[in-house]
């Protein structure tokens, strides 16, 4: 297999070189792979249409009011990331992984909203859900409560058991009429022995310790490091 590049790291065996040649060529075809699934995902039909959910968010003044699903949607953008966090009223903590992915869609926010909305819901009631986020320092995620709605279990947020389910929902308004695009349902099709890993491409955490010589391992994150 000819290399394809000239570029070295100082004092590298033959050896590496070899099998990081080997790595590359399936690295490239993986990218590849991932641009194409993309597209196929672009180019899905239009999902079901969608019923006007109200629900609950926190306005500036620490109050809740009643927010519509419609309203979740600015001027100029058709297309609504909604994700279904795990934090049941049931629950005495929120969910780490959740959390974890949600520190790192946090920071993202701003640049997502810059082309897209974005929201995250939960079934606790709006302040329970508001105290978290404030807690872990999420300032730019957009939370609502569907407390007093059938959203979490309509779009898998929630089982029919009451368990709680993570998941990203993507809708998008045309004209005014508003349609589920696509779901995260990777969580749904478990293959034995393999976790479903159906937010991955979504959470830079997993693909930093996928670089690393001692991989992903048995670890999951936590709510808290402090000792």
């Amino acid at each position: 297999m000819p290399a394809r590049h000239e570029m070295r790291f100082p004092n590298e065996s033959p050896a590496y070189r070899t099998a990081r040649d080997a790595l590359l060529e399936a690295e490239l075809a993986l990218q590849k792979q991932v641009v194409a699934v993309a597209g196929m995902r672009q180019r899905l039909p239009l999902g079901g249409q969608v019923e006007d959910y109200a629900f609950e968010e926190m306005s500036k003044n620490g109050r809740a009011r009643t927010v519509r699903l419609s309203e979740l949607f600015a001027p100029g953008k058709d297309t609504l990331l909604l994700y279904s966090f795990m934090f049941g009223p049931k629950m005495k903590k929120p969910c780490p992984m959740c959390s974890s992915f949600l520190d790192g869609i946090n920071g993202n926010a701003p640049h997502i909203a810059e082309r897209v909305n974005l929201a995250v819901v939960a079934r606790s009631p709006i302040a329970r859900i508001r105290k978290f986020a404030r807690a872990r320092g999420w300032k730019n995620l957009p939370l609502l409560s569907s407390a007093h709605n059938t959203y979490s279990r309509d779009y898998h947020g929630e089982s029919a058991e009451g368990g709680q389910v993570p998941i990203m929902n993507v809708f998008t308004n045309r004209n005014g009429e508003i349609h589920h695009f696509y779901g995260t349902e990777g969580v749904f099709a478990p293959e034995p022995g393999h976790d479903p890993c159906h937010m991955d491409l979504l959470w830079p955490l997993w693909n930093a310790l996928d670089l690393t010589p001692e991989g992903r391992g048995e670890w999951y994150p936590g709510l808290d490091y402090r000792t």
